[in-house]
């Protein structure tokens, strides 16, 4: 009878013990199953809070990520010139009057896209596209800024001296109009940029509400000299006569690097000019660009 009630306790032992192993067992199998969801959940909230984060929903999104405020150079980050960009889209009209007045009471605004440029000077690195739009945005919004210092007036000549004014600090150095544009642009070889740069004045070439960009300068360029070449109220043009800006006068070397100065304006001209084609200059008018 003992030896009956010891092999039934034996066997209820061994069961006992295969029965808890198979329950550890089975939690061990449910705790993994868990951690694998959790997992798998987790890693389905990390690509999708991945894909909400560089998968943009609207043009406006695109136009962000595709338009920082730095972007990579060949070894160093390359200014852009959105905050210019803005300002004149909101102030200069699609023909080049700039509303003086309204931009005043909104200064600060070209203020610190002035300060930007004046921690971003170009480099050794930056393209020679990449500097002239640099320095011809730094030329025209200190023209701007230059009129704002003393709005209301009627031209900029009622300005002492005002292309050798130094109230803009680049860097470690202070820049007058007159330096940026003799010692600076002028000494790039790109003599467009006489149709880029802005006097603030009516006979000058006008401020185009967009800011130059080194992507697209040479196209920004080539538009801004036929515009104005073929603006018939500071340009005419015809085969065998011209009557032209005095800014070919002024500036007539830089238009003769490669050939004459007719040689230059067939390029962007609609009418073939005569190599025999008398010229004149026209009076020019100092009036403000507003």
């Amino acid at each position: 009878m003992k030896s009956w009630c010891l092999i039934l306790l034996f066997t209820c032992l061994v069961f006992s013990c295969s029965g808890s192993k198979n329950v550890i067992n089975e939690t061990k199998t449910s705790q993994k199953q868990t951690t694998s969801d959790t997992t798998n959940t987790t890693t389905k909230e990390v690509i999708k809070m991945t894909d909400s984060l560089y998968v943009p929903d609207s043009k406006e999104e695109i136009e962000i990520i595709n338009e920082p405020l730095f972007k990579e150079g060949p070894s160093s980050k390359m200014f852009n010139h959105n905050e210019f960009d803005n300002i004149l889209q909101k102030y200069v009209s699609e023909k080049g009057n700039v509303n003086y007045k309204s931009l005043k009471t909104n200064w600060s605004e070209l203020g610190d896209y002035v300060a930007e440029l004046s921690t971003n000077l170009p480099t050794d690195n930056w393209s020679k596209n990449q500097k002239l739009a640099y320095w011809i945005n730094a030329y025209n919004a200190m023209t701007i800024d230059l009129i704002l210092r003393h709005y209301p007036i009627e031209s900029i000549k009622d300005i002492k001296n005002p292309w050798k004014q130094l109230h803009w600090k680049l860097g470690e150095k202070w820049y007058s109009l007159d330096e940026i544009e003799h010692q600076i642009l002028r000494k790039m070889d790109e003599p467009r940029i006489h149709f880029a740069i802005v006097c603030a004045s009516y006979s000058c070439p006008k401020l185009h509400n967009k800011a130059f960009t080194a992507s697209d300068l040479d196209t920004q360029l080539a538009d801004a000299t036929k515009e104005f070449l073929s603006d018939t109220e500071r340009n005419s043009v015809s085969e065998n006569s011209l009557e032209l800006s005095k800014i070919f006068q002024w500036f007539s070397k830089d238009f003769k690097q490669n050939g004459s100065l007719i040689d230059f304006l067939n390029q962007y001209s609609d009418i073939q000019i005569s190599n025999k084609a008398k010229i004149s200059f026209k009076d020019y008018n100092w009036d403000l660009n507003e």
